[in-house]
């Protein structure tokens, strides 16, 4: 395969799981938003998460002098000079599924296609009744999406693209939203253990579609510390670091090839840490740092697969997270 085909599929993949990440980081954000608060600053506090994870705080500070709800949720969603907005995300994937016509079935284009045209139609009504409604389109066009891709393309090394871009995105995402409840909406001492704190945790496990899982698996009160287990550590957990490293570990030894030596270690290194780590160790390092240095190694991992298989183009992948937000007023 030419690797501008398979640049091309690598970030049209990587750009619908976006999409739907950012869905999903706004969802839990807005909900979190709907529990009193009373505290000094506690809105810029909360809508500043967002922009600090998806790693375009200085574009938006730069645009707006104030953080709040409204103007954060338009410049995440649907701001097309926002890299990381869900208007941009879909954008590009469109253009990159565009650009390899010939590579996709009927079917994906048709989804990708439609998609972006409903998009568009729904711009000046976006947000204005029911944020949770827009993000829970996009979250199900995306899910369509992957499903009519397992569902009609052969299984060459097209998919195995399209499969590495989906689970690498996924695993810097999931990095991301979990550091939300951990560093950013972590509550006043007072609060842990209470109904906000426990609401907060809710909301987190079923922004990842895993509140189900968690049950199933724990049967018991929300702790961080299972939570963060079952979002790290847990290889049965579909969107957890180790089960998206599982795959693309698997994905990158299917490809094979020379050029791929070094990405493959680098996967192998990464999961085989992820396999053999324990959750006592996570949180003794600080989970805070333990995600901050994932995000730096996956970004490695990313460049390395770049360089190893696809073409030199400049795409954007979010900063790691900062840890101090003393700079928002």
């Amino acid at each position: 395969m030419l690797s501008r085909t398979a640049d091309h599929l690598f970030w049209m993949a990587r750009y619908i799981e976006r999409a739907e990440n950012t869905a999903r980081v706004l969802d839990i954000t807005h909900k979190t938003s709907l529990l009193p608060d009373d505290s000094e600053g506690a809105e810029t506090h909360l809508w500043y998460a967002p922009l600090n994870i998806s790693g375009c705080a200085e574009i938006y500070l730069a645009k707006h002098k104030l953080v709040e709800a409204e103007s954060v949720n338009r410049f995440i969603a649907l701001d097309p000079d926002n890299p990381a907005s869900i208007y941009t995300s879909l954008m590009l994937a469109r253009e990159n599924a565009r650009s390899v016509r010939g590579a996709i079935t009927s079917e994906m284009w048709e989804s990708i296609n439609a998609t972006w045209l409903e998009m568009n139609r729904m711009m000046p009504t976006i947000g204005q009744d029911c944020p949770t409604c827009f993000f829970d389109w996009v979250k199900e066009r995306s899910h369509l999406f992957r499903g009519v891709t397992l569902g009609t393309m052969l299984k060459d090394d097209a998919l195995n693209f399209i499969r590495l871009g989906t689970f690498l995105e996924r695993a810097d995402n999931t990095a991301r939203i979990l550091d939300v409840k951990y560093h950013i909406l972590l509550p006043r001492v007072q609060d842990v253990g209470g109904a906000a704190d426990y609401y907060q945790w809710g909301a987190l496990l079923r922004s990842v579609s895993a509140f189900e899982a968690y049950r199933k698996v724990y049967r018991d009160v929300i702790t961080p510390q299972r939570v963060a287990e079952l979002l790290i550590l847990r290889a049965d957990m579909p969107r957890s670091l180790h089960a998206c490293l599982n795959e693309v570990e698997t994905t990158l030894d299917i490809i094979n090839g020379i050029s791929g030596k070094e990405s493959r270690r680098r996967a192998g290194e990464l999961h085989a840490a992820l396999h053999f780590a324990r959750i006592e160790d996570i949180t003794q390092q600080g989970l805070h740092e333990y995600l901050t240095e994932f995000l730096e190694k996956i970004d490695l991992l990313g460049q390395e697969i770049r360089a190893g298989y696809l073409a030199r183009r400049e795409e954007f992948a979010p900063l790691p997270m900062q840890k101090m937000l003393m700079q928002v007023q």
